[in-house]
């Protein structure tokens, strides 16, 4: 049976809402989803890497949170890793992890500032959708990226039956601003059965 901030993730209504959750949630926050088999880190570090394969590149893990999206780029071959993330205390966590070679918050009322073309690979790992970050995310990562950077990124199942979320990948590439280079369904919390889309997409 899954736990009561893994039951209610879903089901926040505000910025502060989700702050809150997430600071809250930040002790136990690993425990609870190894527990149901978190899949999605490992999936999207996998996907990146395959069109990707280079060591050294900076990499943007936003909404790092505690730092399992960190590992997981780490364990796939990766070695030079930026976090930001919203959350103090997820930070900190993440800190304990000692992947990263920055981590930085930002106030989850307002947009974070992202420097156009600082970094050519972006990734959103278990990131956007409900309960987290909003759907206007996917806009403000692709434009920080340079022309032919990578962003590499998810949907649960909660996120995909919502066009809000999906419509933003989409019209990104039906107007030929990106092209998908990667798209794959598979496991993200299988012990609840709850599934996701894991993402490469390339800027044009």
């Amino acid at each position: 049976m899954s736990d009561k901030f893994l039951d209610n993730t879903y089901n926040l209504d505000t910025p502060k809402d989700t702050e809150t959750h997430y600071q809250n949630w930040a002790a136990t926050y690993e425990k609870e989803v190894a527990e149901q088999g978190y899949a999605t880190p490992g999936r999207v570090a996998a996907a990146l890497w395959k069109f990707h394969p280079h060591p050294q590149t900076p990499i943007l893990d936003f909404g790092c949170g505690t730092g399992l999206s960190g590992l997981a780029l780490r364990a796939a071959g990766f070695e030079v890793i930026d976090g930001i993330d919203p959350t103090p205390k997820m930070l900190e966590e993440a800190e304990a992890k000692g992947v990263y070679r920055t981590l930085t918050g930002f106030d989850i009322t307002k947009p974070a500032l992202l420097r156009r073309g600082a970094y050519s690979v972006i990734t959103a790992i278990g990131v956007i959708g409900q309960g987290a970050a909003p759907p206007e995310t996917f806009d403000l990562l692709m434009h920080a990226l340079p022309k032919g950077g990578l962003l590499a990124c998810s949907l649960n199942d909660h996120a995909l039956a919502d066009h809000k979320f999906t419509c933003r990948l989409t019209d990104w590439v039906d107007m030929g601003a990106a092209r998908f280079l990667f798209r794959e369904y598979g496991p993200h919390l299988p012990g609840i059965n709850l599934n996701s889309d894991v993402y490469v997409l390339k800027k044009a």
